[in-house]
């Protein structure tokens, strides 16, 4: 089989999707790493894959699966896997696939219990992990709020390990009306804050029912406009001498704690 070269019209079309302005034209985006790939593949969204010769020898039953299930498998030379992917050391295995983004009124419309809603973020790397986060504790959706980071974004993908595949994820750029959408659900609204009026361990009794986590932009925080929209706002203690605690982490703790109460009992 003859590797595709860098020029090869479907490599030069993958290539483009790095930009966000060709994602959202062409409907497609990239998922590059075998966690990513086959998070991708077990969810049917997969138009192409390349692949390079190294990546066939480490990764060859996966893309064996691939080819399997009727999904284009594509060799590449090593310089177009270069071209393709976005790390420094490219894995040589990237799909095209189609956007993973739905309208919140899909999210909203099953009843939802817990729900992470970044305000205004704006690194990716912090937005795939929290999408990680929320997929390991069993959040059942996403809602990025505001001017935010496009999920799709190549660093978002692969911080997220595959979870963006897992995990239901909305934009919604009104961030009143995600508020306001959110309370018409009959979804409690918590807001992360270092002063907020109920501690962390306290809190509980406010998990049994369905809830949904404000948390700030890692550079500002949360607007107190927003914060103060919410139901209650919850500061997490902090018991030895940090100041305070990034995004990722305090997002973390909060969905663990609430994950705990959501699932007790759950064999």
């Amino acid at each position: 089989m003859e590797a595709l070269s860098e020029r090869n019209p479907r490599v030069v079309f993958a290539v483009k999707l790095q930009r966000g302005a060709q994602r959202k034209r062409a409907g497609r985006f990239l998922a590059e790493g075998a966690n990513a790939v086959a998070a991708a593949l077990s969810t049917g969204r997969v138009h192409e894959l390349f692949y390079s010769t190294s990546a066939a020898e480490r990764e060859h039953a996966l893309i064996a699966g691939a080819a399997a299930a009727g999904v284009r498998s594509t060799l590449v030379s090593d310089r177009a896997a270069r071209h393709l992917g976005e790390t420094v050391t490219a894995p040589g295995l990237v799909a095209v696939c189609d956007l993973i983004d739905v309208p919140l009124a899909r999210i909203l419309e099953p009843g939802p219990r817990m729900l992470a809603v970044p305000v205004e973020m704006a690194e990716p790397g912090n937005a795939g992990t929290l999408v990680r986060v929320a997929d390991s504790v069993g959040a059942d959706g996403v809602v990025l709020a505001g001017d935010t980071v496009d999920p799709h974004n190549g660093k978002c993908v692969r911080a997220s390990a595959g979870s963006i595949f897992h995990v239901p994820i909305a934009r919604h750029r009104d961030v009143g009306e995600t508020v306001d959408s959110l309370t018409a659900a009959g979804i409690t609204i918590l807001a992360t804050a270092a002063d907020g009026e109920v501690d962390l361990d306290d809190a509980d009794e406010l998990f049994t029912e369905p809830v949904a986590w404000l948390f700030g932009n890692e550079a500002h925080g949360l607007d107190p406009a927003v914060a103060r929209r919410a139901d209650h706002r919850v500061r997490i203690p902090i018991r030895g001498r940090a100041e305070s605690l990034n995004l990722a982490t305090a997002a973390a703790i909060c969905l663990y704690a609430n994950s705990r109460v959501r699932y007790r009992g759950d064999s």
